[in-house]
């Protein structure tokens, strides 16, 4: 009989909606707007459970959270491809990240859709 004690893992954050400032129309230079981001990080292969029950020995998704919001709303920005890539290139900086995969969508840019932009980088 085998014992398995590790696993692959990842880490999702769906359904982030916080307002940005991004875009090149002269609505969007002037106000921020509701965009959505949905997030997967891949931490490869993983214990299955943590040394201990203490949060310092896993990536904690409230910092995770927290660096999706900064970097979105740290400065106006035109484009959506920019903003993406910046967001997936600083959440490959995390520890044991090895895979990102990023979707931003601006909520209220159509009266009829949604526009979104998913860039995936790393190792799937």
């Amino acid at each position: 009989m085998s014992t398995t004690t590790q696993g692959l893992q990842t880490l999702t954050l769906s359904g982030l909606r916080f307002d940005a400032s991004l875009g090149i129309l002269e609505t969007e230079k002037t106000a921020p707007q509701p965009i959505l981001v949905d997030a997967e990080l891949n931490l490869g292969l993983q214990p299955l459970m943590p040394r201990d029950d203490d949060i310092t020995h896993v990536l904690d998704y409230r910092k995770v959270r927290k660096i999706i919001i900064d970097e979105c709303t740290a400065q106006h920005v035109n484009l959506l491809e920019t903003l993406i890539g910046k967001l997936a290139h600083r959440l490959m900086q995390l520890p044991n990240v090895q895979g990102v995969r990023v979707k931003i969508a601006k909520l209220e840019i159509f009266a009829d859709c949604e526009v979104a932009i998913r860039m995936e980088t790393g190792q799937w």
